[in-house]
């Protein structure tokens, strides 16, 4: 089946990767919010239409995958307004906009909705509860796109890297080349991924959702497999440099104080992306293997 794909949030390092996966069967467009500012109805209302128009006229089924979010985790803190006008808002918007075109929406969400007071992986009916302004923004996007009507899927994903924007592993590399020691905190454990993994994951859901064929749970989790605490992978993201991994030195949260309350544990169930019959995620390792190949 052809896909014509709206990716708003185009400029981000996910929306990279997934307008990197335009081909003769899947035509992705992928508008930075330079041009496409999803706070601004009438801009969603037209990019909505014009896919649909887009994908009639080039016998392809329209869906749409929103990568477009406010990601400062501590600057929304004291900008909430704003985050929840972009995480919240923006979502309500482009799924109204998707139920009157009857086109599918993907929604990609965060494990910081989660609170982190778990001790096994979160599995996507668990109960929610962020602790932090961008967190409590993004479970409201949820609730917007899953309430709209629209024939809609909410991503769970977190610990994101790629080839571009800013990210926990190009810090480490510019702190690797600048510093004879790194502390990073060691009693926060999640689930790194790349966005190229995600990517690929989510066209893959796409095409089913295109289909008519659509998993049955309307919330899944993807991540790369396995969990770490950040000084774990900041650990072997020195190996990969060529650097000695003991130069990265493990502290507590205590010690490395923020805006903005990360959850100390945020690993994602993969259990609900399995059983919807989609694409197992290679473990974390494998990919940041991959990701320091295709450098």
């Amino acid at each position: 089946m052809r896909l014509t794909v709206l990716v708003p949030g185009g400029s981000g390092q996910l929306g990279r990767d997934l307008a990197a996966l335009s081909s003769g069967s899947v035509d992705v467009v992928a508008p930075g919010s330079a041009e496409l500012d999803v706070t601004v109805t009438g801009q969603v209302l037209a990019a909505v239409g014009a896919l649909a128009e887009r994908a009639r006229e080039n016998g392809s089924a329209p869906v749409v995958i929103n990568a477009a979010a406010y990601t400062a985790v501590d600057a929304a803190e004291t900008d909430e307004e704003r985050a929840f006008a972009v995480n919240a808002d923006g979502p309500r918007v482009l799924a109204a906009a998707c139920a009157s075109r009857r086109v599918p929406l993907i929604h990609v969400s965060t494990d910081y909705v989660f609170s982190g007071d778990a001790s096994e992986p979160y599995e996507p009916s668990d109960e929610l509860g962020p602790r932090s302004a961008y967190g409590r923004t993004k479970a409201a996007g949820e609730d917007a796109v899953l309430g709209s009507g629209a024939s809609s899927w909410v991503v769970r994903t977190g610990w994101l890297y790629g080839q571009s924007g800013k990210n926990f592993v190009k810090t480490m590399a510019r702190l690797e080349s600048s510093r004879e020691t790194v502390s990073v905190v060691d009693d926060q454990v999640g689930g790194p991924t790349w966005t190229a993994d995600l990517a690929s994951a989510l066209m893959e859901l796409a095409g089913r959702v295109a289909s008519g064929d659509g998993p049955e749970r309307r919330i899944l989790h993807c991540t790369n497999a396995g969990a770490v605490s950040w000084c774990g992978f900041a650990k072997a993201i020195f190996t990969h440099l060529g650097a000695d991994p003991a130069r990265v030195r493990p502290c507590t949260s205590a010690e490395y104080p923020q805006a903005a309350t990360r959850p100390a544990y945020s690993v994602l169930s993969p259990a609900s992306w399995r059983e919807a019959w989609l694409t197992p995620m290679r473990p974390w390792e494998e990919a940041l293997e991959a990701y320091f190949r295709a450098q």
